[in-house]
């Protein structure tokens, strides 16, 4: 495809350029794991295996790495994150394999110019996830809750705040209190064990559904949602709930 006489498309891509795409199929294989759908997911990660490969057959170009090159470095790191697995190390719960992990990582990277636990974490994350990164990275370091009780009262604080900002007008603050109401929430769903992402793609998924079986409804009815009463629209929600 990128050879002589191949496609003039792929032939002026970069890695760069390939980035957008790479993201846009990872999220879609994504979502054909949640669907639970194999053949979707067949499919999804053939178009992922495809955009590693086209990015890593750029680097063989360049004579940098191939895709081989590219496999040996994490079959290596995979071994030597493991050493529950590969060698001696005992370990007595999960947890203890994360703590772990992080630790080889963090020696991993000592030769890097690394000035803070937290740069370890992509800027290019979804907020969420980065959010949630940018926690677990606090924690290991020792800023942390110990329990779950003071991160719910820190959600109820950060609500109050919020409700305040809102009532006084103030567009600025209220985007600022709400951000910290969502950081707050994310922590807690941390400190819960429950990823904040799964979390609202579950709810986002739920409202999806009820909200085009709302529609199906209405249309059923020879109505639409813009036609009907607030009333009626939480009656045909709840009924569906």
């Amino acid at each position: 495809m990128r050879g002589e006489g191949g496609c003039p498309w792929d032939i002026k891509q970069t890695p760069e350029s390939m980035t957008v795409y790479l993201i846009e199929e990872v999220f879609e294989l994504v979502d054909a794991i949640e669907s639970g759908n194999p053949e979707k997911v067949l499919e999804e990660l053939g178009d992922v295996l495809f955009q590693v490969a086209f990015i890593a057959g750029i680097f063989k170009e360049r004579k940098q790495f191939t895709l081989d090159d590219a496999a040996q470095t994490v079959n290596e790191k995979m071994v030597r994150r493991h050493p529950h697995v590969f060698g001696d190390v005992k370990v007595e719960d999960v947890d203890e394999i994360k703590r772990n992990w992080h630790k080889i990582k963090m020696k991993e990277k000592g030769n890097l110019a690394i000035e803070s636990v937290l740069d370890t974490v992509p800027r290019n994350l979804p907020v969420f996830l980065r959010a949630y990164r940018l926690l677990e990275r606090a924690a290991k370091a020792g800023f942390d809750f110990k329990e779950i009780g003071p991160g719910v009262e820190k959600v109820d604080e950060e609500m109050a705040e919020f409700k305040k900002a809102l009532s006084s007008g103030d567009s600025a603050q209220t985007m600022d209190e709400l951000g910290d109401l969502v950081f707050a929430l994310i922590n807690v769903g941390r400190l819960a064990k429950v990823h904040p992402e799964r979390a609202l793609s579950g709810t986002v998924g739920k409202f999806e559904k009820r909200f085009r079986g709302l529609e199906k409804k209405a249309a059923d009815e020879g109505t639409s949602i813009g036609s009907m009463s607030l009333d009626e629209i939480l009656k045909v929600w709840n009924e569906m709930k």
